[in-house]
Order: structure tokens, then C-alpha cells, then sequence
């Protein structure tokens, strides 16, 4: 038996017909948090990777949950929404006010022929507000990067001392 697919539409930008005698195969979702934000006024950016799928075409939608645990679709006007295409993968990226969503959970859906798959970020997780998870991580960064350079410099400074100590004494035996 022959199968064929036909893959419709999900986007009036990219309206195309595609016909193949492949089986769907669903994507594997991944999603992120791309870039948070440095203060509260900022938006923070959750990224979502759809790839490894045939046909090549998804839409992308995006819920929060909420304290109580139940989820909730995202209005238009809380958030930004952009979607990125290429060969192979497609991207979502949300852009979301940090200072209304700082400790929320995010959930992105991937529609495709084969079935919808679900994606979580990490955002929230902890309860405390990215800038301050963000502002941690770069603390520790910059005391790590510090204790390298002390190291190196202590290093310096012992072989410095060596090769003096050395030459001292080499021109107190001639």
C-alpha cells in the first residue's frame, strides 16, 4: 500500500503544497531561555527548537502555567512572538515582560502532521527573577575568571623568584 502526504499550510507566508510518500515524523522540541534580562524593566527571550521532522512545517503556540498549576494560552499582547525558519528546524521566540512573568513556567506546543509535542523551559523554576539567576552566574564567572588570574600571577611570581634565586647564586660561585 502506497501512502502519501500531503502537507497543508500553517502559515498564510508560506502557503505551499507538499506530496510525499514518507511517513510524518514528529519533532523533537526543545526550549530555552535565550536571553534574560540584566533589570526588571527589560523582556526576557524563551526560545523554541522544533527540528528533525518531516514534513518541515509547524506552527508554534506558547501557554503559562500559572501558580495553581493550570495552563493558560498567551494573548498577543503579552508577548512578542517571532519565528525563524530554515532548512531542517524552525524557531519561536517569545519575548516576554520580565517584570510581569519573572517566576512563571512557560510551555511551548509544536503542531505537525505527525502530532503536537510539548516543550518546557526552565524559566521560574527556582522562583527567583532571571536578572537575579543571571546576575549570580555572572558574579560566579567574574570570582572564577579572578582566582585563574591570581593563580597565574602566583605562578609568575614563584618562577620569577626562582630563576633570580638561581641567578644569584651562579654569580656567587664564579
Amino acid at each position: 500500500m502506497l501512502l502519501l502526504t500531503v502537507s497543508m499550510c500553517v502559515c498564510a507566508a508560506c502557503c505551499c503544497c507538499q506530496i510525499s510518500d514518507e511517513q510524518p515524523v514528529k519533532p523533537v522540541v526543545s526550549a530555552y531561555l535565550a536571553a534574560s534580562a540584566v533589570s526588571p524593566e527589560e523582556s526576557v527571550s524563551l526560545l523554541c527548537l522544533a527540528s528533525a521532522m518531516f514534513p518541515p512545517l509547524v506552527r508554534f503556540s506558547w501557554k503559562r502555567q500559572k501558580e495553581d498549576g493550570e495552563l493558560e494560552e498567551l494573548l498577543p499582547a503579552e508577548g512578542e512572538q517571532l519565528e525563524i525558519r530554515e532548512s531542517g528546524r524552525t524557531a519561536s521566540i517569545l519575548m516576554i515582560h520580565q517584570k510581569d512573568h519573572s517566576t512563571e513556567k512557560y510551555r511551548c506546543y509544536v503542531k505537525h502532521e505527525g502530532g503536537t509535542v510539548e516543550a518546557h523551559t526552565q524559566q521560574g523554576t527556582t522562583g527567583l527573577p532571571v536578572s537575579f539567576q543571571y546576575e549570580v552566574r555572572v558574579k560566579l564567572f567574574c570570582l572564577l575568571y579572578t582566582v585563574l588570574i591570581v593563580k597565574s600571577l602566583v605562578y609568575c611570581c614563584g618562577l620569577s623568584l626562582m630563576v633570580m634565586m638561581i641567578n644569584t647564586n651562579n654569580a656567587h660561585h664564579h
